[in-house]
């Protein structure tokens, strides 16, 4: 994801470069999307951007391209404006173009600041690497565990994702400037190591992006203490009522793809209004509120005598992992251990 001035020709490598496997392992993925999976566009775009810097990256540094060079800031300030529409769209709300596109003036200015002040660019790319993975921090510190658009079943899981998308970001920024700086002191010969030890982190969290929305899970570790939620108001407990009996009446809950932006609609409230009223009420967030309703669903059919693996599809549950982490917590006991119990 870096784009600093280019490395001597003796880098030239018999083994491929870190940037250029970025490149081809982002490249397939994108590849694997388009054949098939199901991804908004956005992640698509946003690894496809990713992809395209590796391969920009490695063609300058390690081999010496250099038409590119011109090139190679413009195509790293799409990376975070690109991971910033991707994040929005896949859990906040949908692109609107005529709101979003006002993003693309990062990669416009730094156009610009190539073709006409070159001395700012080593400033420019950074603070946009910057800039944009904060933005994604705080967006999902004031979202909290109200992200609209995520799955339910998925839990906490899409933030923690994230959040190490933010912070591959972030660590742009930082070896970005390590790079300038070590240029600076006069030791080049470090850059070669910089770039290929922070483009794989990058590689990393891009490639957690791409696989399943489930991939980053919380396994088990203990859980945080959670400060006292504030006392339900009566508005509250008349929004919970709402919310109980559309889900006895629906059960919207065995639906795997069920999110907060679907529920507040269907109860005809703000998801951040459904979701502080779910909090307050029960001291859970929305996810594990619904998870209670999925777990008592496949205790019934484990009861009725159907598999663990048919009852966890049954319930709204894609992933064991999820399932047997959401069923001890509820039941305290494995699925197996629970039907042993009521044998």
């Amino acid at each position: 994801m870096h784009y600093a001035g280019t490395n001597s020709r003796d880098e030239m490598m018999l083994v491929l470069p870190v940037p250029m496997v970025t490149a081809l392992v982002l490249g397939f993925m994108v590849l694997r999307m388009l054949a098939g999976e199901r991804r908004p566009l956005a992640i698509a775009v946003f690894l496809s951007a990713c992809a395209l810097q590796g391969l920009v990256v490695a063609l300058v540094q390690y081999y010496g391209v250099a038409f590119l060079r011109p090139v190679q800031p413009v195509t790293a300030s799409l990376v975070p404006v690109c991971a910033w529409l991707a994040f929005r769209s896949s859990f906040i709300e949908p692109i609107r173009p005529g709101r979003d596109f006002i993003h693309l003036a990062a990669p416009a200015f730094t156009l610009f600041s190539v073709l006409f002040a070159p001395v700012t660019v080593d400033a420019i790319i950074p603070l946009v690497f910057l800039a944009y993975g904060a933005r994604i921090l705080l967006a999902l510190k004031a979202g909290g565990d109200a992200l609209p658009l995520a799955r339910l079943e998925a839990g906490r899981q899409p933030q923690w994702l994230w959040a190490g998308i933010a912070a591959s970001l972030v660590l742009s920024a930082v070896s970005d400037t390590l790079i300038a700086t070590v240029i600076l002191a006069g030791a080049p010969a470090l850059k070669p190591m910089i770039v290929s030890i922070f483009t794989s982190a990058a590689l990393l969290a891009a490639g957690l992006l791409g696989l399943s929305p489930n991939a980053f899970g919380e396994g088990d570790q203990k859980e945080t203490p959670r400060a006292e939620p504030p006392e339900a108001t009566e508005a509250d407990t008349e929004i919970m009522a709402r919310l109980d009996a559309l889900l006895a009446s629906e059960t919207l809950y065995l639906d795997p793809a069920l999110t907060l932006s679907r529920l507040a609609r269907r109860l005809r409230i703000p998801a951040k209004t459904l979701s502080s009223a779910v909090n307050r009420a029960t001291g859970d967030n929305v996810s594990r509120y619904i998870n209670r309703y999925r777990i008592l669903h496949a205790c019934d059919r484990l009861k009725a005598g159907d598999t663990v693996t048919a009852a966890m599809l049954a319930s709204g549950f894609n992933t064991k992992s999820n399932f047997n982490r959401e069923f001890s917590r509820l039941t305290g006991k494995s699925p197996t251990a629970w039907l042993k119990e009521k044998a």
